[in-house]
């Protein structure tokens, strides 16, 4: 059987909070709950515009929670400064702009190369589990490799946009797929994310090698109608 670790991402708990000012709904109270809830791992962006998770997140979420807090950043000083600071036991390194609704598309791998790859070397002599957030490119997969990333995430964004409307998405799996097996076969654990609901979650969850999922967006928004601790129990069904 092809067991799936839950990533439960809880970055739109702090949108909710910050479209009103206030101190609540509190992420670390989704965390924890997360936690109880069957999640193995929480993830956390800290933007650079800091639009939902923040620096006191980050410090209070990691010092109460058990399972890990997966920190997704952006390569620039001050994130890695940040992360070496709190050493996460994971970090994801992610593209980011700051006009975007969300993360769109993988890393750039060819863009400041050096200092991606001086990132990653430094981050996991801090013993942090190092990942790269890349589009399902067989290229990508290698670079990835050759920067001395411990994991990739598969970003599955376009895939789960056409399950969404109805169109046909084998072409997209397919490249999943091979990606897949390709960072199996250099010995990169492959995690999957972004776009994932219950429907993407379950035909990807047949795809043999995936060792993780990140789901937040729909998981949160199902939780407004179902229960944070409901929501995570359905996608562990669902993977499992």
């Amino acid at each position: 059987m092809n067991k799936i670790r839950l990533g439960v991402n809880i970055d739109h708990v702090a949108t909710v909070r910050n479209a009103r000012g206030e101190n609540y709904p509190d992420p670390l109270k989704a965390a924890l709950l997360a936690q109880k809830s069957g999640a193995d791992s929480v993830t956390i962006h800290l933007r650079e515009d800091r639009r939902h998770i923040n620096e006191n997140d980050l410090k209070l979420i990691k010092s109460k929670l058990k399972i890990p807090l997966n920190l997704e950043i952006a390569a620039t000083k001050e994130m890695m400064k940040i992360a070496l600071k709190r050493k996460p036991p994971f970090v994801c390194i992610v593209p980011e702009k700051r006009k975007e609704i969300t993360t769109e598309g993988g890393l750039n791998l060819n863009f400041k190369k050096d200092f991606l790859k001086k990132i990653i070397n430094r981050l996991k002599q801090k013993q942090s589990r190092v990942s790269l957030f890349i589009e399902p490119s067989l290229i990508d997969i290698e670079k990835s490799k050759n920067l001395n990333a411990d994991c990739v995430e598969i970003h599955t964004g376009k895939f789960c946009n056409l399950i969404n409307k109805n169109k046909n998405y084998n072409k997209e799996l397919e490249k999943i797929k091979k990606a897949v097996n390709f960072g199996n076969l250099l010995g990169l654990e492959v995690h999957a994310g972004h776009g994932l609901t219950y429907k993407s979650a379950k035909i990807l969850s047949k795809v043999k090698g995936i060792k993780e999922f990140n789901i937040g967006h729909f998981l949160i928004g199902e939780s407004i109608f179902m229960g944070l601790d409901k929501v995570i129990k359905n996608f562990r069904k669902i993977i499992s």
